[in-house]
């Protein structure tokens, strides 16, 4: 858990706010995709394609929550992480559904990881991508497209480019023209990345 500034718009003097990843439930939908929306706006995807993540695969979809304690405790959400196996080298297409984790999966993928600018520069981030990548590591790899070019905050993590085909190419070309598609050997990356991390 990360101690924070409080994240509300609120004009008050600040107070503490504990940032803490858990579990995503399909009650955070609307804040994911208000938070989605501002993050990504140029990359919209459907209520139903992250419901359906949440489904298939609860224990890849994690949400930041802010908690303060001012004589009542609150909560908001202020960031999430999506993520899944897959086959290696198949991620989904943009607002795609899955149908299903294929039995045959064989690499961790992960979709997405947003996080509200007022929730960054405090360590939320690297703790979520650990959290992703302790479960990544059941796969011999990890693989993720990187937008918005943040491809050197994932570098920090072990990620570097990885083999494309056709297919592939096409389906990044949907994310944008910066988009990269990364992979990262999972065991085999000695240390986590340090200090306070950003992404978008």
């Amino acid at each position: 858990m990360q101690p924070t500034k409080s994240v509300t718009s609120d004009t008050r003097a600040p107070t503490e706010a504990i940032l803490a990843w858990r579990n995503l439930s399909l009650d955070d939908i609307n804040d994911l995709i208000s938070i989605a929306n501002e993050i990504h706006p140029d990359l919209p995807e459907s209520i139903q394609v992250f419901s359906e993540r949440i489904n298939l695969f609860p224990e890849g979809c994690l949400a930041l929550e802010a908690s303060t304690s001012d004589g009542k405790i609150t909560s908001e959400l202020c960031g999430y992480a999506i993520s899944h196996p897959i086959i290696r080298r198949q991620p989904p297409a943009l607002d795609a559904l899955l149908g299903e984790i294929s039995p045959s999966a064989d690499q961790y993928y992960i979709h997405d990881l947003a996080l509200l600018p007022k929730a960054r520069g405090c360590g939320s981030a690297q703790e979520g991508v650990g959290k992703l990548l302790a479960i990544a590591a059941r796969y011999e790899t990890t693989a993720l497209v990187s937008v918005y070019n943040s491809a050197p905050f994932w570098n920090r993590f072990g990620f570097v480019a990885g083999g494309t085909d056709e297919v592939l190419e096409r389906k990044l070309r949907e994310y944008g023209d910066d988009a990269v598609f990364l992979e990262r050997q999972n065991g085999n990356h000695e240390s986590m990345a340090r200090g306070n991390t950003r992404v978008v």
